[in-house]
This record gives structure tokens, sequence and C-alpha cells, in this order.
């Protein structure tokens, strides 16, 4: 029995927790509100650590530490630029690159930006693009391969010979090293591994009866001075002669001075598309434990039921070891040395990505600011930007960095505030304007973003200020919001990929029918107003877990919870993926196909899992005709909803979306959609809309949830509150607000001070 004394005590102690607690919550809250007053005079007037740093070529012209810092301070003062990427360039460039002299002049740029308050990022080339210490776009001189010749970049050959059966056939092989030789019937499409019986680089064989065709699969030095960028020991010579030299000499700014950075325009499409490294069999085989020798031939043919399975474990393993064999490298130095790193694929606009960037989301799986290029000509690269956003989201990482306004002559202002806009709306949060000129009389690739230019002097520090305020709100580890998960469809792009296709392997190669993801994500971020995230297949096999009728992707910063799974047209899909798909909807998921349907597997043996899962989602569908509806519904009793559309267009794709789930967690009336980006950041709600529509002037938005509302415009720096409206429907809180935001204005809501959202 407690004695009155005890129980006094314990009276005592719960006082004592409670008025700890009371203090507590006052400090919260008054930490709460320093931060937002904090917040606001950011946002009012953002600190220069916000500001945009452009690319700052120094070009084609002997460079001088005196014009370099009047340079910089000019750029501060008169541009509200926030410090550069120093990038050398043109074959009249002077000092010589890495020379003494050049580091001299480099030394007196980080003093000046240390004095002025500015960061750099480490460019990490003479030119583009990286890899070479200097060869294509600057004196055609590589550092690299003059003291690593052995560790430049590889192509794989194929050398093949036509068989008539039964004969003793035999013949001398080209040079290289023998990465396999392989006989294919071309009536069965059976094959037989001749690589073992290669001797002294020729072999002999017997040929049973019928048409055979001898391949032999030769890694050759391709002559491009860049580094194996599938070659780790590669990556770490060439980071030795740039990145370790800065180090050597600027130690005490790494961390400081210099924060960041930056690779630019690697690609596998050099060595005509089919860049290869002398060690993949044997690296191939201890990932995965079997050859791969029996499966080269499918890197150029048809080689029956397994051509889709062996091209994705083939171009897969690529894809792996150029993200670990480059990008990894880069970022693994950097982490050891107190910086960020960030860069760039080329031609990252194709839409089979495997000649060229191999898997455009992968590739950045282990660096920390994935990064896009917006560039001039018939690129469109904002089609892309929510793959690398997306890359972000699903490795867990907090920017998105795009280079720019590169070769797209004199733009205007208008432009100019369309492309940011649509970069930010689509999470990109770092933009790079493409550039300042050293010598603005030889500019390159227009246009010149600087104080000498009548076109944007004036403007360009409102613009700049603009950028920093999203900047503000958007730079930092606040967590993308999204209901609908979009599968990035990277089985099917490399299974229907070969080598040397027709389009070339600089647009792609192969075109691949099926693959309508772009499209999807455009409809859905362009009309009809639902934002998502891709997710990677390893990311869906190896990360997502289900929790009743979600799809969670437990990260630290974007942890996504998704009600809704879109899939995008396949042919070939990873066998681990459509198991989660499945599951997912057996649970209560809701599943959306947009095109048509997968029928084989990623992974040798599963093809006929493949076609069984589909068929327990969909069902078979009927054949197509006039008459039928535009879509396809299933449902199943644990309230799981399988869709497929008949046809792709906005109004399809809409009513699908409507029909899996009641409410979005943002949603717009149909011809009134905004570009829009939601995060949330220490719990509170913060929302982007921008109108890129000229016809559109007012938009009103259903937001799910209780919202207390103030307007943050980054136009002016001012903050006020909203008016909403709350209403419920079918148990779920609503919120809508009428927005007024003219053509290429932009508005952020974020949640009112001291008022808690209510789901």
């Amino acid at each position: 029995m407690m004695s009155i004394f005890s129980g006094a005590r314990r009276i005592d102690r719960l006082v004592t927790a409670l008025a700890a607690c009371s203090i507590l919550i006052a400090v919260l809250r008054a930490d709460a509100v320093v931060w937002n007053e904090r917040l606001r005079a950011d946002f009012a007037r953002p600190p220069q650590r916000y500001w945009p740093r452009p690319l700052w070529f120094w070009n084609n012209t002997p460079v001088t530490a005196e014009t370099v810092k009047e340079q910089m301070r000019l750029a501060r003062d008169r541009c509200r630029y926030g410090g550069f990427g120093i990038l050398p360039f043109g074959k009249k460039f002077a000092p010589a690159y890495l020379s003494e002299d050049y580091f001299a002049v480099y030394s007196a740029a980080l003093q000046q930006a240390q004095a002025l308050g500015l960061t750099l990022s480490l460019y990490d080339e003479y030119g583009f693009p990286s890899g070479s210490a200097g060869a294509q776009n600057s004196s055609d001189t590589s550092l690299f391969a003059q003291r690593w010749p052995e560790l430049t970049i590889r192509r794989l050959d194929k050398h093949e010979w036509e068989v008539a059966g039964p004969v003793r056939f035999g013949t001398n092989l080209p040079p290289g090293k023998l990465s396999a030789l392989v006989a294919m019937n071309l009536t069965t499409l059976d094959r037989v591994d001749l690589t073992d019986a290669a001797r002294q680089g020729a072999f002999e064989w017997t040929a049973p009866a019928g048409r055979w065709r001898v391949m032999a699969f030769l890694c050759v030095k391709d002559g491009d001075p860049i580094c194996d960028y599938l070659d780790p020991e590669a990556a770490d010579r060439f980071i030795e002669i740039t990145h370790q030299a800065y180090y050597d000499r600027f130690a005490a700014h790494f961390g400081t001075t210099i924060d960041s950075t930056f690779f630019d325009e690697p690609t596998l499409y050099r060595a005509a598309g089919r860049t290869w490294t002398p060690r993949f069999n044997e690296k191939f085989e201890a990932r995965h434990g079997f050859s791969p020798r029996p499966y080269y031939p499918a890197l150029w043919y048809d080689i029956g039921p397994e051509t889709q399975a062996a091209r994705n474990y083939l171009f897969g393993f690529r894809a792996e070891l150029y993200a670990t064999g480059f990008t990894k490298r880069i970022q693994d130095w950097c982490t050891q040395h107190r910086v960020m790193a960030t860069g760039h694929q080329d031609q990252e606009e194709v839409v089979n990505p495997v000649s060229v960037s191999g898997d455009l989301m992968k590739c950045f799986q282990h660096l920390e600011i994935p990064g896009i290029d917006k560039i001039g000509g018939d690129r469109p690269a904002e089609r892309f930007y929510k793959i690398v956003s997306s890359a972000a989201y699903n490795w867990d990482r907090s920017l998105v960095m795009s280079e720019t306004y590169g070769a797209m002559g004199d733009l205007s202002w208008e432009a100019i505030y369309a492309v940011a806009m649509e970069q930010y709306a689509k999470g990109i949060n770092l933009l790079i304007p493409h550039a300042v000129w050293y010598d603005n009389a030889h500019v390159t690739f227009k246009p010149e973003l600087s104080w000498r230019h009548p076109r944007y002097a004036d403007r360009l520090p409102e613009f700049n200020t603009y950028v920093a305020r999203l900047n503000v709100l958007l730079q930092n580890d606040a967590s993308h919001v999204a209901d609908v998960a979009l599968l990035y469809p990277i089985a099917t792009l490399q299974g229907s990929h070969r080598l040397d296709g027709p389009l070339g392997y600089y647009a792609g190669g192969v075109a691949v029918p099926e693959a309508d993801y772009v499209e999807v994500a455009e409809l859905l971020s362009n009309q009809v107003g639902r934002d998502f995230t891709f997710i990677h297949p390893d990311v869906l096999a190896g990360k997502c877990r289900l929790e009743g009728d979600e799809l969670l992707l437990p990260n630290r910063r974007h942890p996504g919870r998704f009600s809704v799974l879109i899939l995008p047209g396949h042919q070939t899909i990873h066998w681990s993926s459509l198991k989660r798909i499945l599951s997912f909807y057996q649970q209560g998921g809701r599943v959306i196909a947009t095109g048509q349907l997968p029928s084989k597997s990623a992974e040798f043996g599963h093809d006929a899992d493949v076609r069984e899962a589909v068929a327990a989602m969909l069902g078979t569908p009927p054949p197509a005709t006039g008459a039928a509806s535009a879509l396809e519904v299933v449902r199943n009793d644990r309230g799981g909803c399988a869709i497929r559309l008949r046809t792709l267009t906005a109004e399809t794709l809409r009513q699908a979306l409507d029909l899996a789930r009641p409410h979005y967690d943002v949603s717009f009336e149909p011809g009134h959609t905004l570009r829009y980006l939601h995060k949330r950041w220490d719990g509170r709600d913060v929302y982007y809309f921008a109108n890129l529509d000229p016809d559109l002037a007012e938009s009103v938005v259903t937001l799910r949830g209780r919202r207390e509302l103030d307007l943050w415009d980054p136009h002016t720096g001012e903050v006020h509150p909203i008016q909403v409206a709350h209403s419920t429907h079918a148990g779920t809180e609503l919120t809508r607000v009428r927005l007024a935001v003219p053509h290429l204005r932009s508005v952020f809501l974020v949640q009112a001070d001291g008022v808690a959202a209510k789901e």
C-alpha cells in the first residue's frame, strides 16, 4: 500500500515534470518565433549564400589576377552573384592549365572570394567533357592521356563470320582483349561459348550442321583521351591530376571558400556508344555469379526468349559500373575533403538513355547533388527535370542542380523567368547560370549574363534576388510530398536497346515504342496537375515497403508515402518490381497502367510470372474497339484498384487518377493547372506555384488537409495572409485557395506562423 509521503513525493515529481514541460514548450515556441522571423528576414533580403553562382568562363585569352578580382567585385555588386564555378576554356587561354602560374591566378580568385564573402565550385576540367584534364574544347592536349594512356576509355568491337556447317572453321582474331567468342545458330538461335578455344590470337572450331554466325567481341582502346569512366582506378587518376592538385595548394579553402566540385558531361555515348572496360566479365561474374560471355550477342541481336533479360543484365551492369566507376569515386573524394559534388550528363534529353547516360536515375545514385543541363537547340531538358529530382528523392539528397541557359542565344527576360520557374516547380533548387565570360567580346555560347550586357544588366539583380528567394525556402532538407509514384522503366529501355542502333549513339541508338514514361510525366506536371516521384526499380524492390494500402519510401529527408502507382508502358519489367506492385494492389493500393503491358522479365526465367501477375491485376484485356471505354477498371475485395488506359491523354489520365482515389495532396480545376511543388520543412508546409500559361490569370487550388496559409511573394519579398475556405468531404478535410497569379509570376503558400496543419 502506498504511503502518504510516497504519494506526495510522486505528486511533487509530477508537478516538477509539468513545470519542466511548460518551460520546454515556451522555449520551443520562442525558438519557433525566432526561426520564423529569421526566415522572413532572409526571404525579404536573401543573404549572399543563397545568391545564384554562375559558371565563369576564363575564355580564349590570357587571364590576370587584377582583372579576375575586378570582375568578381562587379559580379557581386552589380549582378548579385554569390560566387562562381571557374571554367578555363579555349585554345588561347593562358596561363597553361594546372601550371603554377595558373594556380597563382586561381589563388588570387580564392583570396578575393574570401574577402567578398563569395564561394567557389571547383570545375574539374579545362573545357568539357570531364575526364581528360584538357582535350576537346580546350588545348586538344590531354594531360590524363599523357600520364596514363592505359587508363583511357575503351570500346567494345564486334567481328563476325558466317559459317555453314558441318565444317572446320578457323581464323585469326583482330587485336584487343577478347571479351567473348560466341557462335549462334541463325535458325534456332542456340549459342556456343567458344571463348576458351581462342589461343594466341586465333581459334579453330568444328561447326555442326546449320548456318552459324561466329562473333568475336573485343575490348579495345578507343583513341579518345578521356579516362575509362567504368574503371575506378582511372577515375582516381583523373582526380589525382585535377581535384587533388587544387587541394594540395588550397586545402585551407576546402569546406569554406570552396564548397563543391562540378563535373561536366561525362557520357557513355563516347567510344561510338560502345563504352566498355577490360575487367567487365570478371566484375560481372563476381556480382551475379555466372559468366556474361554467352549473352554478348544480345548486345546486337535477338537471341530468342532470353534477349530482354540478357540485355538488362549486361546494360544494367554497365550502368552500375558507370555510377560506381566515375561518379562515386568523385563523390568519395569530395566527402573526404569536406566539399559537395555535383555535375550532369550529356544528352539527358534522350528518351532511351542506355547509350548515353546508361540509366539517368542510377548514374546519380552516389552523387550528393544530382544535376541536369538546360541548353539551347532542340534539347528539351524540361521533360527530364523530374527524373533527376526524383533521383535525389530516391537516394535521399537535398539539392538538385541545373546548369541553365547555355547556348540559348540572347534570351528574353520572359524566357529566363519561364525556365527558372519550371525548374523549381519540378524539384531543381540550385540554378547555375551559364554564364559570365571573362572576355565578353568572344562569347562562344550566348547569352553572356553579366553587368556588361545591355539587355541584362539592369534586371540581373532583380532576377538573382528572385532566384535567391526560391533558394531560401527550397534549399534545405524539406521532404518532397506527392501521392503518386511513377515507375522508371529502365528495364524496358535496356531490354529493347541494342548497340549500333539506327538512330546513332548520340540520339539513343534505338527508339523504344512502348516507352511513354516521359509523355506521362509531362501530362501529370503540365496538364493534369498531379505531382509525382519517379521510383527506380532498385529502390522499389530494395527500399520501399508496404503499409496498409500505401507504398512507403522510408528515407530520412524524403520519406515517400504513395497511394497510387503508375505503371508506364513496358515490354520488359523487373520481376522483383512487379511482385512488389502486385502486393501493393492486393493490399488495397491503386495501380494505373498507361500503355503496353509487360510480358517479359528482366531476370532470367520469370517471363511466365510476369504475364500471370499482370493478368492477376488487370485480367485479360478485351480487344480494342471504337465503342470500348477509355478505361478498364478492376477492383479487389481489399479496396485495391487497377486501371488500364486504352489511350493516353490528359483527360484519360485525370479520369483514372480520380477513380483511383477521391482527394490528392494538391489538385486544380481542369484547364487551370499551375506548375507546383509541395515540400514539408520541419513540420511546416511550403507550396510553390508558378504560372507558365499565358491564357491563365487565376486558378483555384484545393489542398488536402486543413491549412491556414500566408502568401510569400518571391518577386517582391513580401509576406501577407491569404484567405482560404475549409470544407470536409467523405471524412477528408480540404482547403480551397483562389490564386490570382499572372503569367510568368509565382508565389509560395506557407503554413501560417503558430498554426498547426491538420490532415
